[in-house]
């Protein structure tokens, strides 16, 4: 299955959703080995909520909420982030399409690795439940399915978005690209970010100072492919999404946090609160 969930994908920004790609070449080294990278963005206990809509002929149409959680775990005697991420559509928007989605990743605290990750899907009536351990010191990831060969820094797509989230993006010129690779549906895919430069966006939270940032996605079943998708952090230490937008096959998606807690650092991006 190469095309997530239409509800649930748009929450996890920087993964695959088409065909297999070779990744591309960097602009400007961003962190020496591009494995291991230090966490100045986030802490345990951080939550962080979102709602997501569509906009189809000019109507824009609630569809569902999601959210990100943190906490601090053990995984075979070495201290992981246990990252999750969940989707729901809203109970008003079931009759078209109901999914109910989650998505772990445990991250090494050390290395910002990831060394499981789980897919736990119902959309529409299709499931899917996918269990993957990384084998660092090999190099493969073990699934459902079999045994993979990786690169030595690949990502889950959980563990990129919290990779994305600590890049150092004031040490980037705007077009700068930030090349990693992600492992889905047992492949590889070649991922990159680019860093758009900073401006001033106002939600329906409120007015943020935001750094823009653009994505690759791959050709699908739903975004139209190249770097379309557009996506805006916080513009401090916690670097939080704030806002996604991206074209898909039919209208616009559009994801907007609205709340959060337990952040590392004070939100000294927001502006003015609405």
């Amino acid at each position: 299955m190469k095309a997530l969930s239409l509800f649930l994908a748009p929450f996890f920004v920087l993964f695959a959703t088409g065909s297999k790609t070779t990744p591309a070449p960097s602009a400007a080294p961003v962190v020496a080995g591009a494995c291991s990278i230090p966490n100045t963005a986030f802490q345990p206990g951080e939550k962080v909520g979102f709602t997501v809509g569509y906009s189809v002929a000019g109507a824009f149409v609630p569809a569902g909420t999601g959210s990100f959680y943190i906490t601090m775990e053990k995984l075979n005697g070495r201290s992981v982030y246990h990252i999750t991420g969940t989707g729901r559509t809203l109970s008003s928007y079931e009759w078209a399409y109901k999914a109910n989605d989650t998505y772990e990743t445990y991250v090494d605290v050390e290395t910002f690795q990831p060394l499981k990750f789980i897919r736990n899907i119902n959309e529409g009536g299709y499931k899917k439940y996918q269990n993957v351990s990384f084998n660092k010191s090999a190099n493969t990831a073990i699934s459902n399915e079999g045994v993979f060969k990786v690169p030595a820094c690949v990502h889950d797509v959980v563990s990129s978005v919290f990779y994305a989230r600590n890049v150092d993006y004031n040490s980037l010129k705007p077009g700068d690209k930030v090349p990693f690779s992600v492992f889905l549906d047992n492949e590889v895919f070649g991922m990159y970010i680019r860093y758009m430069g900073k401006e001033t966006i106002t939600t329906k939270y409120g007015k943020f100072k935001a750094i823009k940032i653009k994505p690759l996605t791959i050709k699908g079943t739903i975004f139209e492919g190249g770097e379309k998708m557009t996506v805006w952090i916080t513009d401090d230490a916690n670097r939080v999404p704030i806002r996604v937008e991206s074209p898909i096959i039919v209208g616009k998606v559009k994801i907007d946090m609205t709340s959060f807690e337990g952040l590392k650092s004070p939100m000294t991006a927001l502006v003015k609160k609405n």
